[in-house]
């Protein structure tokens, strides 16, 4: 399709909490984000349909522009007109909508079953089952199993693309009588990503139980070999077919956006390999996004995405749960004031029940963002697992480098500070080396992936434009020198000639403060073989962009050194939120 410079387009992102919509359209010969509206998303109780969360963000935003996009009807205005009302374009992702039911199979657990995982983990769902050739039971019993948990969606895999097939075709028994034995309006939808010269057996022998069956090339054609790029594209598709089944209003929203329709995670890591290739190879890219139905982390490495869901790591109904996954030790670590485990408890529930609240004090302040810290790091522990071999590490336990690092949901965006968002990154992150980090404070990242598809100008120029915020370029060394030892010397050289520098220690906290706009060279001189990314003691300089916090160093240790004294460890954080502007 070719696009004019003169299209305008409303994108909509439909998340389980709140509904967006953002306006981008052209000035001064370029694309720009012109506003974002929000509402409370409606997929649940009492209107249980996503479209009135979808016409109340349109209406603020038309609010807030003064633009017409809904006529007297409430519906969209789906073209731009003489008067200036409606837009070219349309697009829409959504997040809404309960975790899914996911059972995978395939036949070896710790190859075709392990990308089988890692395929289920990148969208909205839990996986609930397994069935491999490892499993010890009985086909009767698998059998009973998959009807027990009454999957939305199975996922097969398994065999080398015109490799053994027996064994495979055992499994697909299973998995039919399975379907069989389910009510007609409960059987699951199939998606066969295995050895290809089966396709046309799994499509036959499946299509007759059950009217949901797809397909896509061989996540493993080879031991070797792992590809998840294509049973990814189809697997956004069968999600979305499966919400248009749960969700009241995705079929409108799928019509009105004339087929472009993505879940949000997928659109994300399309906008994310879209970064890749623009900032080139070698630049690693991480995204991570605290939303209330889950946190989701993806990471490119060149040409390789890793992307994971978390449902049970939300900012919602998942914190009921989080008990089952740290302690109440590991959440209060995070906060600057005492507080009883009573207290916390009381939160964790109150915020489950009622995810869009906000914070009523200074303490429920406290207590979310801790919460926060807690939820992404759990997320990021998993996520690492998945990353590809090739990724750029120093320790086998640490994150591995990434250049930039991209960051949404409503808790940071949301803080009263830049710098209390940025500190909350830095601890439940913890990246290593030197890494920019940007505030996806509109959550535009999901919608710039899905209008990449429809116009590839836009994303380019919008992230030209400032519609993210550079919120700091963080120095962190990774250094076992004593505690109070010197281990880097930084200095900065502004094009206007202003110079600053700093020693950082070992636990120490330091910023230089380089305003949006300015430029300066950044030389950095790691101590004590302190090593910032490029070997022990490897000098480096480097060109920096101005940011709203300038330039953090970061010394208190990877992994984070936190005191075990309560006492000390409030002064600490205190003093690190005070130093950081929060």
């Amino acid at each position: 399709m070719a696009v004019s410079l003169r299209d305008s387009l409303l994108a909509v992102d439909v998340g389980s909490a709140t509904t967006r919509a953002m306006l981008f359209d052209v000035v001064d010969g370029r694309y720009r984000f012109i506003a974002t509206g929000q509402a409370s998303s409606t997929a649940h109780a009492p209107f249980k349909d996503i479209t009135e969360g979808v016409r109340q963000a349109i209406e603020n935003l038309q609010n807030v522009t003064g633009k017409k996009l809904i006529d007297a009807d409430r519906q969209m205005i789906t073209s731009a007109q003489a008067d200036g009302s409606g837009v070219d374009s349309f697009i829409a992702s959504f997040s809404a909508g309960p975790a899914l039911k996911i059972v995978v199979a395939a036949l070896l657990e710790d190859v075709s079953l392990a990308s089988a995982e890692r395929l289920a983990e990148s969208t909205y769902g839990h996986i609930v089952e397994r069935i491999s050739l490892n499993d010890t039971r009985s086909a009767q019993d698998q059998m009973d199993a998959i009807v027990r948990v009454s999957p939305d969606l199975i996922i097969i895999a398994g065999g080398a693309d015109d490799g053994a097939t027996k064994s495979l075709k055992e499994i697909l028994e299973v998995i039919g009588l399975a379907c069989y034995l389910m009510p007609q309006d409960k059987r699951p939808a199939i998606l066969f990503v295995g050895n290809q010269a089966m396709e046309a057996e799994v499509r036959t022998s499946l299509e007759a139980i059950t009217n949901s069956v797809h397909s896509a090339s061989n996540i493993r054609p080879s031991v070797e070999t792992e590809d998840l790029r294509p049973a990814r594209k189809e697997l956004a598709q069968v999600v979305t077919n499966i919400r248009k089944q749960q969700l009241r209003g995705i079929d409108k929203l799928a019509m009105w956006a004339g087929g472009e329709l993505h879940p949000s995670i997928f659109a994300e890591g399309r906008m994310l390999q879209f970064l890749g290739k623009l900032y080139g190879e070698g630049k690693a890219i991480l995204s991570v996004n605290l939303g209330a139905s889950a946190t989701t982390v993806s990471a490119a490495f060149g040409d390789q995405l890793s992307s994971s869901v978390y449902p049970h790591l939300g900012m919602g109904a998942g914190l009921a749960d989080l008990e089952k996954h740290t302690t109440l030790k590991n959440i209060t670590r995070w906060l600057p004031i005492d507080i009883d485990p009573q207290s916390l408890t009381d939160y964790l529930y109150q915020k489950a029940l009622y995810p869009t609240s906000v914070p009523a004090t200074i303490d429920d302040l406290h207590i979310e963002q801790a919460l926060a810290r807690e939820v992404l790091r759990l997320a990021l522990l998993q996520a690492r697992s998945n990353f590809p071999a090739k990724a750029p590490i120093l320790q086998e336990d640490l994150l591995p480098l990434f250049e930039i690092i991209l960051a949404g949901g409503g808790v940071i965006s949301n803080a009263p500070t830049m710098g209390q968002g940025l500190l909350l990154l830095l601890d439940a992150v913890q990246p290593v080396g030197v890494s920019t980090i940007i505030l996806d404070q509109n959550n535009l990242l999901p919608v710039l992936g899905a209008a990449a598809t429809h116009n590839t100008i836009l994303p380019v120029q919008v992230l030209e434009t400032g519609a993210f915020v550079n919120l700091a370029t963080a120095v962190s060394p990774v250094s076992s020198a004593k505690y109070g030892t010197a281990i880097l010397r930084a200095r900065i050289q502004q094009a206007d000639g202003v110079e600053k520098s700093v020693e950082l220690k070992q636990g120490g906290f330091e910023v230089l403060s380089l305003p949006i706009g300015k430029r300066a060279k950044l030389i950095l001189q790691p101590l004590q073989r302190a090593d910032i990314g490029l070997g022990s003691g490897k000098r480096t300089s480097l060109e920096v962009n101005g940011s709203a916090l300038g330039i953090v160093f970061d010394g208190r240790g990877r992994s984070l050194n936190i005191p075990e004294d309560a006492v000390r460890r409030r002064e600490l954080t205190k003093k690190w939120l005070w130093t950081v502007g929060g």
